[in-house]
């Protein structure tokens, strides 16, 4: 079965991704996330600001801005993945969403933690639902609003890879994955090079990439590879995008550069080898 993606385009807050189809196999500005009004993947304002919900495929529209699907956890299909991008300003965390497991992708800088609840509640799931804490990498702006969370998501165990998990702490359980390891039914790809412990998750179902700063966006839909500025090791890293590009995915998320990228993003990603 073919899978459709479904984007709802949320202004300066975020962007909600749905993916319908079969499984195929197994310094921080603090953007709030608010209830568009949608029944859908409803995301996130700035303070002050209004939810511009749109949606990109007219035949999912409810008439409101959101699309049809249902975001209640125990009407959400195993075999769907959802992804909610929760803007942080010059950084980005991700909620996904599996049935009724929920995993948060990086924590952004000290601060982050009312940005981070309500990308939560914009996906009608609660802190309490939340078992996997993913952190891409041990760098301040990615792992540096773990300790403001750790009351809220007091369910969740904490993922870094192995190189990295020696400079991270918290009061939660903290797992070491590498290359190989599973979390969360998304597979963990060794991404070394912005860091020696950098991780990316990849969803083979649906063709999500979160993958850290291991790539970046260009804030203009591209793709451009690891910071050089903040990458010690430029040659690692070319070959950590490599390795994601032969991956092929049809979603690519990241730590920076703007929301996730959603065409043509294996050519892109094939583009930067």
């Amino acid at each position: 079965m073919t899978r459709r993606s479904v984007i709802t385009d949320l202004g300066a807050g975020g962007i909600g991704i749905i993916l319908l189809g079969a499984c195929a196999g197994s310094s921080d500005s603090g953007a709030a996330s608010t209830d568009a009004g949608t029944t859908s993947s409803t995301g996130s304002t700035p303070p002050g600001g209004s939810a511009a919900g749109s949606t990109t495929d007219p035949e999912e529209t409810n008439g409101s801005g959101g699309t049809t699907s249902d975001q209640d956890p125990e009407a959400n299909p195993a075999g769907r993945l959802q992804l909610q991008h929760v803007s942080l300003g010059f950084v980005s965390a991700y909620v996904l969403v599996r049935g009724n497991e929920v995993a948060i992708v990086d924590t952004g800088t000290s601060g982050s933690r009312d940005a981070i609840l309500a990308g939560l509640d914009a996906m009608s799931v609660t802190p309490a639902m939340v078992g996997h804490i993913v952190l891409t990498h041990n760098h301040g702006d990615h792992a540096g609003g773990l300790a403001g969370l750790e009351g809220d998501l007091s369910n969740a165990t904490v993922y870094a890879g192995a190189a990295d998990i020696g400079s991270i702490r918290s009061s939660l359980t903290l797992t070491e994955v590498d290359d190989g390891d599973e979390v969360f039914g998304m597979g963990i790809i060794g991404t070394p090079g912005h860091t020696p412990g950098s991780i990316s998750l990849f969803d083979t179902a649906t063709g999500i990439l979160v993958a850290g700063d291991a790539i970046n966006g260009d804030g203009q839909g591209g793709l451009t590879g690891a910071n050089p500025d903040f990458t010690p090791d430029m040659a690692t890293a070319n070959t950590s995008v490599a390795t994601l590009a032969a991956l092929m995915p049809s979603v690519a998320a990241f730590g920076h550069g703007g929301p996730p990228v959603t065409d043509d993003v294996a050519a892109k990603l094939a583009a930067l080898v």
